[in-house]
């Protein structure tokens, strides 16, 4: 079993440096405002025209930036897997929501991923209904996070 010897003026960095951590949650916030604006769009701005309903020129440009935002943030995220992510795996520190949180981060990709590339026709709705359920619930577990992690460190 492997220990780690730390003096009490030194304890493990799990806290993002502030640049990081403002970058991503300005990034996240973008992805979920273009999220609700494509929901808006695509659910309540539609117009019903002579062929059939119309589609909102939102719902264009809203998928156009979420698609454009979530590229810097799936960066970012990455470069938690060492710093972030490995150290207070290793402490043992915050496991439960962090699992959640990489769990919840996945399955956001594999939607996003099912919508682009798997759908079809008649499975979109789910594959959707889906992605923008789980999107909606990551800034609720993000906070939970954030929260339990503060506790601990006191």
């Amino acid at each position: 079993m492997r220990t780690q010897k730390h003096s009490l003026h030194h304890r493990p960095q799990f806290r993002l440096e502030r640049w990081h951590r403002r970058t991503l949650y300005a990034l996240l916030a973008g992805l979920l405002l273009s999220g609700l604006a494509w929901l808006q769009a695509h659910y309540f701005l539609r117009v019903a025209g002579e062929f059939g309903d119309t589609i909102h020129p939102l719902e264009h440009w809203a998928m156009q930036a979420h698609g454009a935002l979530v590229m810097p943030f799936c960066f970012l995220l990455g470069s938690l897997l060492l710093q972030h992510m490995r150290r207070a795996h290793h402490a043992r520190r915050n496991r439960a929501s962090g699992w959640s949180m990489l769990g919840v981060l996945l399955s956001l990709v594999l939607t996003a991923y099912g919508l682009y590339y798997l759908a079809s026709e008649t499975s979109r709705p789910w594959w959707s209904l889906a992605h923008w359920s789980i999107g909606l619930a990551l800034p609720l577990l993000l906070w939970l996070h954030i929260a339990l992690g503060r506790r601990a460190l006191c």
